[in-house]
């Protein structure tokens, strides 16, 4: 059974910084892309960011590049998302996603989610 569990949210305010981790388990991680998507009160799930299963490639959504880092460690099964200059806009829940084969930004296109972990950003 396939579990994706996200960790590190918390209420910080905005410039800060927060580290949210994503330990992967019942599956072969490196065989997958790993995503972050965020959800808002009101709003539909959108793309932050997602690594491929090497680490080589990285894609971000505009509004956190620059500020946001993906980064994964295959031989912990992890994936980490590295948040500085926070802003109250970053304020959703962030989930850990995961996917077989190609980098993508669409969230039909990911099999396997984590429950999520609230981040609030207050000014």
């Amino acid at each position: 059974q396939v579990q994706l569990v996200e960790s590190g949210g918390e209420l910080v305010q905005a410039g800060g910084s927060l580290r949210l981790s994503c330990a992967a388990s019942g599956l072969t991680f490196i065989n997958y892309v790993m995503g972050w998507f965020r959800q808002a009160p009101g709003k539909e799930r959108e793309f932050v960011a997602a690594i491929s299963w090497s680490g080589n490639l990285r894609n971000y959504e505009n509004s956190v590049k620059g500020r946001f880092t993906i980064s994964r460690d295959n031989a912990k099964n992890t994936v980490v998302l590295q948040m500085n200059s926070l802003k109250p806009e970053d304020t959703a829940v962030y989930y850990c996603a995961a996917k077989r084969g190609y980098l993508s930004v669409r969230r039909n296109d990911y099999e396997y989610w984590g429950q999520g972990t609230q981040v609030t950003v207050s000014s």
